[in-house]
């Protein structure tokens, strides 16, 4: 395939930022996307030009590193992990726009590579349980319902790549804040920190700057590990008890 590249440019996070075109030529359809990327670095250091920066780790879809805005759907037009795209979900001769992540929580570091740091911030703020020292316990020691385990193992799939910041016109971290406190407040080893929990991670997502949530619904529409959007009602729902507990 022959395909025009529109892809985002910048230096630095101190730098404007602009849309380069390149015209890339000899793409296999069994190419993914992140090899067709690689392609296009090749030829632009063998031209002498600076490669296009992008992110990304495992390439198995697991991690959630490949963060791009693709012809403006996170993650392109499947509902995968961008490393789990391939070229033939496109046609020869398609001009494709490529931009990273657009919220002001996740600052351009360069080019395609975005700071996602603020979902780390948000899940060290209240993303982890009471753990006793010593030996692990037995794994069935504290029987949960399968319900729960269904629920809380639906919730853990999430893996932080932000594609729903990405997609959310007021870039809300709702989906993904709800998806790390519910898979831990429906079990019963989370249950000591319920309260706090649900009341530290909104507050700290807020402190970094997401947007308010309307429930457009773009959020799971662009998730790639299908995280539910009645996932941000059962937070919220969460949200107001834990604030009534505390009144009290």
């Amino acid at each position: 395939m022959k395909l025009t590249l529109r892809v985002w440019r910048q230096k630095n996070p101190d730098t404007p930022g602009a849309m380069a075109t390149y015209e890339l030529d000899g793409v296999s359809q069994d190419m993914s996307f992140l090899e067709m990327l690689d392609v296009l670095n090749e030829e632009l250091i063998v031209k002498g030009e600076e490669p296009v920066a992008f992110d990304h780790d495992c390439r198995e879809g697991i991690c959630g590193a490949c963060s791009l805005v693709i012809n403006g759907d996170a993650h392109g037009p499947e509902r995968t992990t961008t490393c789990q795209l391939h070229m033939r979900s496109f046609q020869d001769g398609d001009t494709i726009d490529i931009e990273p992540w657009r919220a002001s929580a996740f600052p351009v570091i360069k080019d395609l590579v975005v700071d996602r740091s603020a979902f780390d911030r948000v899940i060290q703020a209240g993303g982890y349980i009471t753990a006793p020292t010593g030996s692990a316990p037995e794994a069935h020691a504290t029987p949960v319902p399968k319900a729960d385990a269904d629920y809380a193992f639906e919730h853990a799939e999430c893996i932080g790549c932000g594609a729903c910041v990405a997609a959310c016109p007021n870039g809300a971290a709702m989906l993904f804040t709800s998806a790390k406190v519910n898979h831990l407040n429906v079990l019963p080893q989370g249950s000591p920190e319920r309260e706090t929990r649900v009341l530290d991670m909104v507050a700290q997502m807020d402190a970094e700057g997401f947007g308010g949530c309307t429930l457009t619904g773009e959020c799971a529409t662009a998730c790639p590990k299908g995280i539910p959007l009645f996932s941000i009602t059962a937070m919220n729902k969460e949200w107001l008890r834990a604030t009534r507990k505390v009144k009290r």
